[in-house]
């Protein structure tokens, strides 16, 4: 699997609903923990505010491919 760097884009592949996020929402990866076990990954929205940051473990994140393609949904915070 490719190693994930800082400023790199991910994708969520597990949801995070305490943060109104869901599989395949696209973040950037601000901080890489020792070892690529996890990672600090800012979500923001189209118009440039940042939706959350979070730490994700490796398993929760993906790299973004070049089959990858973005669309939109509207943010929803429980």
């Amino acid at each position: 699997m490719k190693m994930i760097k800082e400023h790199e884009r991910i994708v969520l592949t597990t949801s995070v609903p305490a943060e109104g996020l869901e599989a395949g929402d696209v973040g950037t990866v601000v901080h890489v923990y020792k070892d690529d076990q996890a990672y600090e990954v800012e979500f923001v929205t189209l118009d440039g505010h940042t939706a959350a940051v979070v730490t994700l473990e490796a398993s929760q994140v993906r790299p973004v491919t070049s089959r990858d393609l973005t669309h939109t949904r509207e943010l929803t915070v429980a």
